[in-house]
């Protein structure tokens, strides 16, 4: 059921029960108004009765035969006169004597001076009457044709009054929620419109500031990162090509070049050692586009334990000069640790540990005395590290760039590499909720400053 539909019934559904409980509430108050009036008219009559016959002394003949005459075209009330010890002194019509009296029924009224009760239909009343120093009791009853032909046209009324009604309702709701969510039709229409080849496109942002209006321009950020996010991986996928594309060149130019002729022992060693330094280089790369993989992750799916992030570095320090025994890497303290959590924190110790060795061997590739220097601190609730070398430096400029994938400043021609270390180390702080800052001054050094929350 579609969304119009819903609140088109849910309206309608309200309405209806409000109508209902006001239908319901006025046909009880006619209702009991009805009984009320007739109750009373019923002892007007009785008392009238009495008068007649015991004050203005009309006949019993008389009476019997206004009540006969009148019975023929309204339905005139029914009197009947008992004195105190259940004596019958009148009866408007004794061969009909519709309540047909009791003596408990005379004494109950006796002693409560007025009783009102149904008889089938009719409504009866029993009242005691004081004349001449002495009590009697008024039987009067009677059936309200009048009254309840009123109650039934007035029933009828509202029952057509209140279908009529439903059927309005439904009516304007469908129309009213049909204008309240054109809006939402023509978003769904726009939305469908839009592909991964034209993100460019935008919702038009509803006048005012309403719900839709939010919704409008929460789609368009939506949109707009899609998009930024698109543009970055078509960005991605161009850079792992180029950087694909030359060492596999160069291999695929070696190999041919050495199928074109015979050659000397000593020339198919350079063209294999060629070749094994350039797949070396792929197999570096791939490394690195992995670990690049595995940091952008959700979180949720990365396993993160208790961790010393002074065990990490030595855990990094030790895997990089493994691979270049002439770097030089100093770990050092700043302030005591007083306990294990200070220098703990909730990570991943391969995703830390890939970060720490990115650091390292920039700071080592990059100095003349290839040495790197990390100092760890507690500062309130943050561990810091410090990472620092005595390298070539960055320049200003191209700072604010080097944590963008794949981008290589002017220091390239010092070393080789694909520029995804420091973009891979920054994606990997960011991930413990870590900060990351770089310092750097061309000729004098660079330094890395990374802050975890500590346990």
């Amino acid at each position: 059921m579609k969304i119009r539909e819903r609140l088109s019934l849910l309206f309608t559904l309200l309405t209806a029960a409000i109508l209902l409980l006001f239908a319901a509430l006025v046909y009880y108050a006619a209702y009991q108004n009805r009984e009320t009036e007739f109750y009373n008219r019923l002892k007007k009559e009785g008392i009238t009765k009495a008068n007649l016959f015991f004050t203005a002394k009309v006949d019993t003949a008389t009476l019997q035969k206004i009540y006969k005459n009148n019975r023929e075209t309204i339905n005139e009330v029914e009197v009947a006169i008992y004195d105190t010890t259940f004596q019958l002194r009148y009866h408007d019509a004794l061969d009909i004597d519709f309540v047909k009296e009791t003596e408990q029924m005379i004494d109950e009224i006796r002693k409560k001076n007025e009783v009102r009760f149904y008889q089938k239909e009719w409504q009866v009343i029993g009242l005691l009457f004081h004349v001449d120093q002495k009590d009697y009791i008024i039987m009067a009853a009677a059936y309200d044709q009048f009254g309840y032909k009123k109650l039934q046209n007035l029933r009828n009324t509202i029952l057509i009054i209140f279908i009529c009604s439903i059927i309005f309702i439904y009516a304007t709701g469908r129309f009213f929620s049909k204008k309240a969510l054109s809006p939402v039709t023509e978003i769904v229409y726009k939305v469908k419109s839009i592909t991964a080849s034209n993100l460019d496109l935008r919702l038009n942002n509803s006048i005012g500031k309403d719900e839709l209006a939010e919704l409008s321009s929460t789609f368009n950020e939506m949109l707009d990162r899609l998009e930024k996010s698109f543009d970055a991986q078509k960005q991605f996928v161009s850079n792992i090509s180029h950087e694909l594309r030359t060492p596999l060149a160069s291999m695929i130019t070696e190999l041919e070049l050495s199928t074109h002729k015979e050659r000397s022992i000593a020339d198919y060693q350079l063209v294999i050692e060629n070749v094994l330094t350039d797949a070396q280089k792929l197999a570096r790369l791939s490394t690195s586009l992995l670990d690049f993989a595995k940091a952008s992750y959700d979180p949720s799916e990365i396993s993160f334990k208790e961790i010393r992030l002074d065990e990490i570095l030595l855990d990094a320090r030790q895997q990089v000069q493994r691979k270049n025994p002439s770097y030089l890497i100093d770990i050092l303290y700043e302030n005591e640790v007083e306990n294990d959590d200070e220098i703990s924190i909730n990570g991943n110790e391969y995703l830390l540990k890939v970060a720490f060795a990115n650091l390292f061997e920039n700071a080592c590739k990059f100095s003349e005395n290839k040495k790197s220097v990390v100092s760890i601190s507690v500062q309130n609730e943050n561990v810091v590290l410090h990472f620092v070398d005595e390298g070539i430096g960055i320049a200003e400029e191209e700072l604010i760039h080097i944590f963008t994938p794949f981008y290589r400043g002017s220091n390239k021609k010092y070393s080789e590499g694909h520029g995804i270390g420091l973009s891979l180390t920054q994606k990997i702080v960011k991930l413990h909720d870590g900060e990351i800052a770089v310092s750097s001054e061309v000729g004098k050094g660079t330094k890395f400053t990374l802050e975890f929350p500590h346990l």
